[in-house]
């Protein structure tokens, strides 16, 4: 009987608890995220939300080692299809908060480095295309 009415009390703390949890993570503020210029990204968006950096060092060592340069996981054509461009309609830096990786990178508290060597802007004028391999 006290076995019976201890699970039923761990369990109203439980119900409670997440109760609670879902209510609080209402109130939280989530980045607001610009959408790319093409019609759908070369990977899945949650695969990308979760394996970018994976992607990007894999990228970086393809080239860096191998020589092997290809558009769909390039950082360039990242930067050339999510650029935001600003009020003179030319595209942010990453010392903007508009920037298209500071929205995610900020909100998670996470550093960029990339953007120490490589432009985090695209040439002037120039958009992605959608690669899809």
């Amino acid at each position: 009987m006290a076995r019976r009415r201890n699970a039923i009390v761990i369990g109203a703390v439980v119900v409670a608890g997440l109760a609670a949890l879902t209510v609080a993570q209402s109130d939280i503020p989530y980045p607001d995220i610009p959408r790319g210029q093409g019609e759908f990204c070369v990977e899945d968006t949650e695969f990308m939300r979760r394996n970018h950096m994976n992607v990007l060092m894999h990228q970086r060592d393809d080239t860096v080692r191998d020589g092997v340069r290809s558009k769909q996981h390039s950082l360039k054509e990242c930067i050339s299809c999510h650029a935001v461009t600003g009020p003179d309609s030319i595209a942010v830096t990453v010392e903007s908060p508009q920037h298209f990786c500071r929205s995610c990178h900020d909100y998670a508290a996470v550093k960029i480095d990339c953007f120490q060597c490589h432009a985090s802007r695209p040439e002037r004028g120039v958009v992605a295309e959608t690669v899809k391999e």
